[in-house]
């Protein structure tokens, strides 16, 4: 079934949704965050953060603290 979600970008429908993993930061305040929703259109090839996965993701961030899962880095899980 075809995607009904338009792209921000080039305005054609059928964006897909991607779950990614992405670390952020850098030395010991590296942090890893697992499952970030990604819009990717395959009409014109873009793929970009929604401002609300944005939002939680820095949400994320900032409370990394009391919600990480230790690795060789702290995995948090989006979800």
């Amino acid at each position: 079934m075809k995607s009904k979600i338009t792209c921000d970008c080039c305005g054609e429908t059928g964006v897909m949704l991607k779950h990614i993993t992405r670390s952020f930061g850098k030395g010991d305040q590296v942090v890893v965050i697992d499952g970030i929703p990604l819009q990717v259109c395959p009409h014109c090839g873009e793929s970009y953060f929604t401002a609300d996965t944005l939002q939680e993701i820095e949400r994320l961030r900032m409370h990394r603290a009391g919600l990480t899962a230790r690795s060789m880095a702290p995995v948090l899980s989006y979800a």
